[in-house]
This record gives structure tokens, C-alpha cells and sequence, in this order.
């Protein structure tokens, strides 16, 4: 079967450096694949053109690339539409269709470019696996569907066919395994096109609650759930979330949208696949309302609530934007990130223990909705002595609490004279609010800083 619809991107993305905030790491090139989907656009994974500054697009046919630019993108559920600025490019190429999720042991095809040679390539297997798994490039747990079909470098972003349908999109492969690749799914493909009519950046929408499976005898009698009820309980709720003023803690959650909850936490999604309820919030947007039945002091009860964007204590990959950063008196300050993490090699085991406790287990508050960390100390004589407090979180700022960056931006500019901030693992820093400013200008030149803020703090 011919697949003229596959087509090769080369992409060239320049990274932002958080070691550096107010820089960017040397641009470097890639290349991934796509399927066309009809008037000029592209279907491919957002991570091919994540921090993209120049993208081209190459048919099957036709040896000539043409530019295009990203329309529509949602990192959190590893997808991208691209539109072509050629109008003829595809004129003889009938766009693919979106077919439906396909079944256990279904026969699938993988196509796409991957490295090592021109020519399309084209796996073939079968889907073994259908549930919720964490996307690499976003962190977020999605459905997806695991096929026993190689994805390589270059073949990610293409489609994955059946029956001459796109039933998926390759965007990952599973570690420490062979031959063994992992597929963004046709419904959350339909959901992303269906926002992208609206919406340059797509979001999952996120639950913002902790909970915990109700498997033990025990816990479930405390819990008041009788025999014949199942779910599992919540234990915590991030502040401003969807959950925010609609649950409590210890509430327990028996079904979500009509779908109840076993004790291990799944569901029996489209009455197929037993996975985790999270599976929901793939086919959902932010501003849609999701219908509860919930348990709560023995009584049971019908509730809803509306749909928001997930916000972490600590900040997932960040794409296609720069850090935030601001730098007072040669200390660079920013908000606790994974991407901060990631300067770390092998950061899951080197970087300071403090902030691995934050990520994953730190939960948004009201009193603290980032973690602000000192990431290091740019050597003055205004903060001689104050090197070795770099890598810690902010605690204080003259005995307040900052809620995060740009509060703590607010305590520190909104202060006269001596100033004092207070760090995790107990130190001071003592500065003074004429001196700093008088080693402002210095500081900057020195180190080649064109600003001491990132341009969404400048408002400050």
C-alpha cells in the first residue's frame, strides 16, 4: 500500500538555557514526520517542532521542500498541525482520514522517514496495549496505545494506519524494550483538531486533586464504602484547580461522567479497556463541565464542576517560551521547573534533594504556588561571601513568605534599606537596597545580561 500522504519535516529548534535564563542554547537540526490532513496542514508530534525557529516540509514526490510554520500545538498531548505556505504542495495528494481507537491484536502500519536512509519507511504490528500512559514530552498521563512496531528517530510524529485510516500518531518508545513503540490515539487526535479550530495552544485539562486507591479492607471501612461501592479516596487538592472549592479531602470519588471508579483507580473505558480514570480527560477541554458522584461523610451525593488548565508547584517542560528569571543584586532567582531540573545530568539522582521532594510530591497552595529557588550567584563585592547559597529555595523575604516569583519580585523592590532573605537550608542573605542598586548596572555588563528580568516580569 502506498502512504503519499507521509511527509518528512526538517525542523531547526533552539532551547532556552536555564542555567543562563536570559540566553538560548546553540540552535541544532532534526528531522520527524507527518501526515497531511488536508488544506495545506500538517498532523505531526509537537515535540518535532517544539522551540522550532525554521521548519520545512517534504513530500514523497516531490524532492522539493516548502516552508511552514506551526498553527495549532499541544504539548501536553505531544501534537501539531503545521500549515505549508506553498498552496500547490498537496494539490495532488488526497489528505488522510482520522479513523477510530483501534482494538487489542489489531493490525496497524507505521509510517514515517527515519534516520538512516530517504526512502519511507513502513512497520508493520499490532496493537498490544490500550492505557493511560505518562508522555515523555509533557509529563502529563494520557491514554495511548502500544504497538509492537519500531519507533525510531526521524519516524516519530508519523502516522500509524489501519485500514487506511490514521488511528494514531507515533510519539514515543518504550525503554528498556524492543520493537516496542507508543501512539497518541485517535480520540485525542479528534479532541486536539476539534480546539485547534479555536486555539493556537491545546491543554489537557487537569482534575488538581491527590488521591489514593481504596484496595484496602480497612481504608475502605474507614472511608464508610460499603461492598458494593468502589472508588478511590482524595487526599489532597491543589489550590486553584478544578477541584479547588467543589471537593474536600477524604471525599471519595465513585464515578466520573458516568464512569465508575474500581478501587484500583480505573475505569472501563468505552466499556473496552480497563485503565486509569484519568483516560477521561484526554477527550475533554478546559471550560468543560465533569459530572462526580462522590461519597463524602457517609452520605452520597451528585456533583459538577468545570474543567481547568493543570497548574503544578513545580513547572513540567516548558516549550516555545522563555524562562522566567530576575536577577537582584548579581542573585538570579527563578521558579522551581523541570527544565531547571534537567541541568542537572541524570538530575532524577543529582540534583539537590530538596528540590526532588518538590517534584513530584510538592502541591500547589494558596500561600505557594511556586517554588522560588536562588540558581546562582553572579560573583560582586555586594554579595561576597553569599556563593555557596546558591541551588536553595526562598523562604522569606523579611520574614514573608513569597507566593512565588513575581511576589517575591513585589517583597524585594517594595523594600528600603536592609533587606533579608532566607533560604531552605537556613541561610541569610543580607542586602542593601542602595547598594544593589548602585551595583545594578555593573553586575549586567559584566556578565552580558540584556535585562534583569525576563519580559513577563518587566511590568513590575
Amino acid at each position: 500500500m502506498d502512504y503519499p500522504q507521509v511527509v518528512r519535516i526538517y525542523a531547526t529548534t533552539q532551547s532556552a538555557d536555564y542555567d543562563c535564563p536570559w540566553q538560548t542554547r546553540t540552535p541544532i537540526n532534526g528531522t520527524g514526520s507527518g501526515v497531511i490532513i488536508g488544506n495545506n496542514q500538517v498532523l505531526t508530534g509537537a515535540h518535532v517542532v517544539a522551540n522550532a525557529t525554521f521548519i520545512q516540509v517534504q513530500t514523497i514526490s516531490d524532492p522539493n521542500k516548502a516552508i511552514a510554520r506551526v498553527k495549532a500545538i499541544s504539548h501536553d498531548c505531544d501534537l501539531a498541525i503545521l500549515e505549508v505556505e506553498s498552496a500547490n504542495l498537496f494539490e495532488h495528494v488526497e489528505p488522510a482520514q482520522i479513523g477510530e481507537l483501534p482494538s487489542l491484536r489489531d493490525s496497524v502500519a507505521v509510517v514515517g522517514f527515519p534516520v538512516g536512509g530517504e526512502e519511507i519507511s513502513v512497520t508493520e504490528g499490532v496493537v498490544s496495549r490500550i492505557e493511560v500512559q505518562r508522555y515523555e514530552h509533557s509529563q502529563r498521563r494520557a491514554l495511548a496505545v502500544t504497538v509492537d512496531a519500531a519507533i525510531n528517530a526521524g519516524n516519530s510524529g508519523g502516522p500509524v494506519f489501519r485500514d487506511g485510516k490514521v488511528v494514531g500518531i507515533a510519539f514515543q518508545t518504550l525503554n528498556h524494550a524492543e520493537n516496542i513503540g507508543e501512539v497518541v490515539p485517535a480520540p485525542i487526535i479528534t479532541n486536539f483538531l476539534s480546539s485547534a479550530e479555536t486555539e493556537n495552544v491545546h491543554q489537557l485539562p487537569g482534575l488538581g486533586l491527590i488521591s489514593q486507591n481504596l484496595e484496602n479492607i480497612q481504608l475502605r471501612e474507614t472511608m464508610g464504602l460499603s461492598e458494593n461501592r468502589s472508588g478511590v479516596v482524595v487526599t489532597n487538592i491543589e489550590y486553584g484547580g478544578s477541584a479547588w472549592g467543589k471537593l474536600k479531602t477524604r471525599d471519595v470519588l465513585l464515578a466520573m461522567n458516568g464512569y465508575e471508579i474500581a478501587n484500583n483507580g480505573t475505569i472501563q473505558y468505552l466499556n473496552k479497556f480497563r485503565t486509569s480514570f484519568e483516560a477521561i480527560l484526554g477527550t475533554l477541554r478546559i471550560g468543560d463541565p465533569l459530572s462526580l458522584r462522590i461519597l463524602r461523610e457517609g452520605k452520597e451525593m451528585e456533583l459538577s464542576l468545570t474543567l481547568k488548565a493543570r497548574h503544578d508547584l513545580v513547572r513540567r517542560n516548558q516549550y516555545d517560551t522563555l524562562p522566567t528569571y530576575y536577577i537582584y543584586g548579581g542573585l538570579v532567582f527563578q521558579p522551581l521547573s523541570v527544565d531547571f531540573l534537567s541541568t542537572w545530568e541524570t538530575w532524577w539522582e543529582k540534583a539537590p534533594s530538596e528540590f526532588l521532594h518538590f517534584y513530584p510530591s510538592g502541591v500547589r497552595t494558596q500561600a505557594q504556588q511556586e517554588v522560588v529557588v536562588l540558581s546562582q550567584v553572579l560573583a560582586d563585592q555586594v554579595n561576597a561571601g553569599y556563593e555557596h547559597l546558591d541551588h536553595e529555595s526562598i523562604v522569606g523575604v523579611n520574614g514573608v513568605q513569597p507566593r512565588d516569583l513575581r511576589h517575591f519580585l513585589e517583597l524585594v523592590e517594595n523594600s528600603d534599606g536592609t533587606i533579608e532573605i532566607t533560604t531552605s537550608r537556613y541561610g541569610v542573605i543580607v542586602l542593601n537596597a542602595a547598594k544593589v542598586k548602585n551595583a545594578h548596572d555593573r553586575i549586567l555588563k559584566r556578565y552580558h545580561i540584556p535585562a534583569d528580568r525576563s519580559s513577563n516580569l518587566k511590568s513590575q
